[in-house]
């Protein structure tokens, strides 16, 4: 069963991170982005999925922080399924990661002559 609320709760955690726009993601839910790259999007109160490096997502994962991807388990995804408290933190913890790489990325990019 999800977290009732879950969706408000997460938007409200990343609305404060710099440049993140929220909007309705192509198949549902809404999706957080920060310039061109998608830091994940939340289906209503029931699930969250953030896009990672590889290694990154194989990490996450072996740690049982997440689980691969309900629909591309091969892929970098991972998807988190709200069904405690705890999950929306650690969701909105990988969120919080995914938006921290995306920085890092955006940096590195614009210092490349």
């Amino acid at each position: 069963m999800a977290v009732a609320g879950t969706r408000q709760r997460i938007v409200a955690a990343v609305h404060g991170w710099e440049k993140v726009e929220i909007r309705p993601h192509r198949y549902g839910g809404l999706e957080l982005r920060l310039g061109k790259r998608e830091l994940g999007h939340v289906h209503g109160d029931a699930l969250v999925d953030i896009p990672f490096p590889k290694a990154v997502r194989n990490e996450i994962v072996a740690a049982g922080e997440a689980e691969p991807h309900h629909i591309l388990p091969k892929s970098g995804w991972v998807s988190v399924f709200l069904r405690t408290n705890e999950d929306v933190q650690r969701a909105i913890a990988l969120l919080e990661r995914s938006f921290h790489l995306a920085v890092a990325h955006h940096r590195s990019a614009a210092a490349e002559p």
